[in-house]
């Protein structure tokens, strides 16, 4: 049974009010990062490989604890671990801002990953707790919209800030954007959304969990070297170790029937997982392409980066409206048909391509995620019952950013393959646009795969 108080001053608007901003905060402040990172780079004299780990450290503490807070927050108040997540965010975004150096980059990075954990595994759970679910496919287009709104802005105001301003202020923006963020939820929403009866705290199947993923990405992030070779075995192991656990765990960190025993949650989280490692390094590797290959400042290249979240946020609103009425499976299956052939044009990428095409590009990309995005999500979330919905929200928020992790770890691994430890010097420069063509392969093949998975699970539900 599920214990909810809405807010007495605006219910759910509130509700989608606050949660919408806060959603906006940690794409905003991981797309501006990214369009800084060369700044970083060159006065930090980082490599290709540590500018990488910059942003794999904040996914992979992400996703270490996001399931175990969405558990936590079902189980003791989804605004709690929301609130305290923001807290975290907000604090280790200043830290960042004012503290940065070569040697804790990386660190406080992870750190405001341990805060967005908290938010992404609770931000959706409420929403869906608070609406019906008639309205659910349409309050979830605008929860992405937000995302894409914060996707576009970040590289805009964050080459606007670091190229007139200096590339802290960009951080110092994510943190105001915290405090916002803070100061709304608390005066603005009154109320807690917990469930009942969900058990003890699976304290051992979260500490597997976590290790797993850290094991594995580690292991990853060393390829192709042999020392790769023992983090990734043991990444193995744990995950063997973590479904017996949990398969006879009485209160399970992560439900694993749901996997077992519902194959739209299954595939659609499939369909999730390849969808984002096709699609998450892309900002990364365009900001490298654009300041680099093409010589633009970032305040130029985060302008042209903003045509496909722009597309997104005008677009994922409409398309989580069409899910509450038209098949969402089979609406994210031609988002990702034109994802892939969007990333398929990218590999033509050379020294002399024209912007508009590159811009071009971006908008089908755009239009692409906004088809995918908000339909599955409305699939993944209407395919369990509401206790589960914190469960569910944070496990898709893992599978998403997994996905990112994997992004990044590919994009890492064909670093290290084709420039090495090398910092990014004009030099190194052809070696880094063939890079970014091959990553672009493969992450077109990758999503022409995903279309299976997106298809079968709609079949089946017409079975049934």
């Amino acid at each position: 049974m599920s214990e909810k108080v809405v807010s007495g001053r605006g219910g759910g608007l509130v509700v989608l009010l606050t949660v919408t901003l806060s959603t906006f905060l940690t794409p905003f402040s991981s797309s501006s990062f990214n369009i800084v990172l060369p700044t970083l780079g060159r006065e930090f004299s980082l490599d290709a490989i540590t500018m990488t780990w910059s942003s794999l450290a904040y996914l992979l503490t992400t996703a270490m604890f996001l399931v175990p807070f969405g558990k936590l927050a079902d189980m003791y108040g989804r605004k709690k671990v929301f609130v305290l997540g923001l807290g975290v965010y907000t604090i280790a975004s200043f830290l960042l801002a004012t503290f940065t150096n070569a040697s804790t980059i990386i660190l406080l990075r992870a750190f405001q990953g341990i805060g967005a954990a908290m938010i992404f595994g609770t931000g959706i759970a409420i929403l869906v707790s608070v609406f019906p679910s008639e309205r659910k496919g349409a309050v979830l287009g605008i929860n992405a919209a937000a995302v894409y709104i914060g996707l576009t802005l970040g590289p805009f105001l964050g080459g606007f800030l670091a190229t007139n301003v200096g590339w802290r202020s960009v951080i110092y923006a994510g943190g105001f954007v915290g405090i916002a963020s803070m100061i709304m939820v608390v005066s603005n929403i009154r109320g807690e959304w917990r469930e009942e009866h969900v058990g003890r705290f699976d304290i051992f199947g979260s500490a597997v969990y976590s290790l797993m993923l850290l094991s594995l990405m580690y292991g990853f992030s060393l390829l192709p070297d042999s020392s790769s070779f023992l983090p990734i075995l043991l990444g193995v192991a744990l995950v063997i170790i973590f479904l017996k656990i949990e398969e006879k765990a009485k209160a399970p960190v992560l439900d694993i029937n749901l996997f077992k025993n519902n194959r739209v949650f299954t595939m659609s989280n499939l369909a999730a997982l390849i969808n984002f490692s096709s699609t998450f390094a892309l900002t990364f590797l365009l900001s490298f392409y654009l300041q680099y290959i093409q010589r633009m400042t970032a305040q130029e290249a985060g302008v042209i980066m903003i045509a496909s979240p722009v597309v997104q946020a005008v677009f994922s609103p409409i398309t989580g409206q069409l899910s509450d009425r038209i098949d969402p499976q089979k609406l994210s299956s031609v988002g990702m048909a034109l994802t892939s052939l969007a990333l398929g044009l990218f590999t033509l990428l050379d020294n002399n391509t024209q912007i508009a095409y590159v811009i071009g590009c971006l908008v089908l990309l755009g239009f692409g995620l906004a088809l995918f995005s908000s339909p599955n999500t409305n699939t993944v979330m209407s395919s369990v019952d509401k206790r589960l919905y914190g469960v569910a929200s944070s496990t898709l928020g893992t599978v998403r950013l997994t996905g990112q992790m994997l992004s990044t770890g590919l994009s890492m691994l064909i670093f290290a393959v084709f420039i090495g430890r090398s910092q990014i010097i004009p030099e190194v420069y052809p070696q880094l646009l063939i890079s970014i063509k091959i990553i672009f392969t493969i992450f077109a093949f990758f999503c022409l795969i995903g279309i299976i998975p997106s298809l079968s699970r709609a079949k089946n539900l017409d079975n049934n």
